[in-house]
C-alpha cells in the first residue's frame, strides 16, 4: 500500500486545495506518482472526466497539478447543494438522488464504504495519494458521521496537516483550538500545521511559531507566503465576494478597457466559467448583486446556476432582470451560460430541480427548456465563432424549442448548440471561454457591439499556460517554503508516536 496523508484545515478556504495541488505538483516533478483525493467534496464548481463523470472542479486541478487526467476516483462523493438544507448526491461522477442534511446523514455509512474502496484502489495504483479534507475537521457535531477529515484519516491511518490562513487573523488559536477539540484518537493522528497567505517578515512569527510547538507538540511544518498570483480555479464560489474584481486585471493593449459584470447568483455554479476572461490585458471582471453595476458594463454574463427557477425569481426580485433586459435593449452584449442561458429563454418547464412547473423566462432568446431527470453529463467539441471549441456540459435543463435562431457552437456533425440572436448569446458549455481563440473572438465581438472601439485582444494569452504557471508557482512554494522532508517521513511512516494530547478534548467516539 502507498503513502498517503490529509490535508485538512481550519476553516473552510483556508488553503486546503492550494496545498494539496502544491504538494502535487512538487512530487511529480520529483518523478513520484502521485494521485489526488477529496473523499466528499461540496460545491458547485464541478467539471465532467473523460468518461461523463462528474466531480469538483479542484479535484480536476489537482489531477492536472500531478499530469493526470480527472478522473471520478479523485473525488467519490460530491454535494451540489440546490438550497440551504438540500444538495444533489453525486457518486462516482453520478447523481444518485437529493438529500437533506439530515437525510444524508443516513447514507454515510454506505458511502464511507465506497470512500475507502476508491482511496484504497488508488494506494494501489499510485505510490503517493495526497487527501484533501472538507471544511474543518473539528465540526464535532458532524463528527460521528465524517467521512471526509478525521473518519478518513483514522479509517485509513492517515497522518494529518492542518492549514490555517493567517490572512483572516487569529491563526494561531485556529490551530490550537483545532486540535483541542479533537478527541485523544483523533489528535494522535494530527502531525503538524502550515500557516497560508503570510505577509511580512516571517521573522516576525517565530515567538508564535515556537509557543504552538511548546502548546502543542506539534511543529509547523510550513508558512507560505501571500501570492497575488494565485487566483484561478477557486474551489467555492464564496471565494468571490459580491461585487469584487476577479483576478488581476492587466493594463490594455489598445487604449480602452473592455467591461464585464457577472451576476453572482445565490446558486452560482461553476464560477470559474469567466476567470479565463479575467486573463485577457484590458478586461475588467466584476462579479454584481446589484442593478447599478450593470450600468457601466459592456458585457453582462448570466453564469450558471444549481438553482435555476429559484436564481431566476432573485433575478427578478432584485431589479437584476430589468437591468439585464435594458442592457440588450440598448444592443449591448449579453452571455448566458448553462443556467444563464436557460433564464435568457422564453419558458422554462422545470418539474424536476425546483419542481415550479411552466416559468417565463426573461424572453431574450426564442428558446424554450424542459428539465430532465437524467442530468447530461458530456465533453464536446465543435466551433464557435470560426475557432475550434471544446467545453463540458452538466445540466438537467434541455433545449426542447428553438425559434429562427442560429446557434452559437457548431458540433461536427453540423448541429448547432445555444443559440444566438442580436447582442445575446448564450449556451451550456462550461469551459468555452477557456479556449484561446474562442475567448479572443467573443471579446472582439463584444468590445464592437459595445463601442469600444479602442479595445484590443492581446494575441499570446493561453489560458492553459496561465494554470500550469500557477499549478507550477504551487510546486515551487511547497518546495521553497514547506518542510518536505518531514512530509515525506510523514507519508511514508504516517503519524509519529507519542504525540501529546490536549485539553479538553471531544468525548471518544
Amino acid at each position: 500500500m502507498s503513502g498517503a496523508l490529509l490535508v485538512a484545515g481550519t476553516t473552510s478556504d483556508a488553503g486546503k486545495s492550494v496545498v494539496v495541488a502544491g504538494l502535487c505538483r512538487w512530487l511529480a516533478r520529483e518523478g513520484v506518482r502521485v494521485a489526488p483525493f477529496k473523499a466528499q467534496n461540496m460545491s458547485n464548481n464541478s467539471m465532467v472526466t473523460a468518461d461523463g463523470g462528474e466531480i469538483g472542479r479542484a479535484q480536476a486541478v489537482q489531477a492536472a497539478a500531478c499530469g493526470l487526467a480527472p478522473s471520478v476516483r479523485f473525488n467519490p462523493v460530491l454535494l451540489k447543494p440546490g438550497s440551504d438544507r438540500s444538495s444533489q448526491v453525486v457518486v462516482l461522477g453520478r447523481p444518485v438522488g437529493v438529500a437533506s442534511a439530515l437525510s444524508y446523514r443516513e447514507r454515510k455509512a454506505e458511502l464511507m464504504e465506497t470512500v475507502l474502496a476508491t482511496l484504497a484502489g488508488l494506494r494501489a495504483d499510485f505510490e503517493v495519494v495526497v487527501c484533501e479534507g472538507a471544511g474543518s475537521p473539528t465540526e464535532i457535531n458532524l463528527r460521528a458521521n465524517d467521512i471526509a477529515n478525521m473518519g478518513l484519516a483514522r479509517a485509513a491511518g492517515l497522518p494529518v496537516l492542518v492549514v490555517g490562513d493567517i490572512d483572516r487573523g487569529g491563526v494561531f488559536a485556529h490551530l490550537f483550538g483545532t486540535l483541542a477539540l479533537l478527541d485523544a484518537a483523533d489528535q494522535a493522528l494530527v502531525s503538524g500545521f502550515v500557516i497560508n497567505k503570510f505577509r511580512g517578515d516571517p521573522a516576525l512569527l517565530e515567538p508564535g511559531l515556537r509557543q504552538l510547538r511548546g502548546l502543542t507538540g506539534r511543529d509547523v511544518l510550513g508558512v507560505l507566503p501571500w501570492r497575488e498570483e494565485l487566483w484561478l480555479d477557486a474551489e467555492d464560489s464564496l471565494s468571490y465576494a459580491a461585487d469584487g474584481v476577479v483576478g488581476r486585471p492587466l493594463p490594455p493593449v489598445g487604449e480602452q478597457w473592455l467591461r464585464v459584470a457577472v451576476v453572482r447568483l445565490p446558486r452560482i455554479s461553476n464560477a470559474t466559467d469567466v476567470e479565463a476572461l479575467a486573463c485577457e490585458p484590458g478586461v475588467s471582471v466584476r462579479f454584481v448583486t446589484e442593478p447599478s453595476r450593470l450600468a457601466d458594463a459592456d458585457l453582462v454574463v448570466l453564469p450558471g446556476s444549481k438553482s435555476t427557477v429559484a436564481d431566476l425569481g432573485w433575478l427578478r426580485s432584485t431589479g437584476l432582470a430589468d437591468a439585464v433586459a435594458a442592457h440588450a435593449a440598448r444592443g449591448l452584449p449579453v452571455l448566458g451560460v448553462c443556467g444563464g442561458f436557460q433564464m435568457l429563454g422564453t419558458r422554462i418547464d422545470d418539474r424536476v430541480e425546483s419542481g415550479a412547473g411552466v416559468v417565463d423566462g426573461l424572453g431574450l432568446l426564442d428558446v424554450g427548456v424542459a428539465f430532465a431527470e437524467e442530468k447530461t453529463l458530456s465533453r464536446p467539441s465543435g466551433t464557435a465563432f470560426g475557432e475550434p471549441a471544446t467545453g463540458y456540459e452538466i445540466h438537467h435543463g434541455r433545449v426542447v424549442r428553438r425559434g429562427d435562431l442560429p446557434g452559437l457552437v457548431t458540433l461536427p456533425d453540423g448541429t448547432v448548440e445555444g443559440a444566438a440572436a442580436g447582442a445575446v448569446l448564450g449556451t451550456h458549455w462550461h469551459g468555452l471561454l477557456e479556449n484561446d481563440g474562442v475567448r479572443r473572438a467573443l471579446l472582439r465581438w463584444a468590445a464592437e457591439r459595445s463601442g469600444r472601439t479602442g479595445f484590443r485582444t492581446a494575441a499570446d494569452v493561453s489560458f492553459a499556460a496561465a494554470r500550469a504557471a500557477q499549478l507550477d508557482l504551487l510546486g515551487d512554494l511547497v518546495a521553497d517554503h514547506i518542510d518536505t522532508d518531514a512530509v515525506r517521513r510523514l507519508i511514508d511512516q504516517g503519524a509519529p508516536a507519542g504525540l501529546p494530547t490536549l485539553p479538553p478534548g471531544a468525548p471518544a467516539l
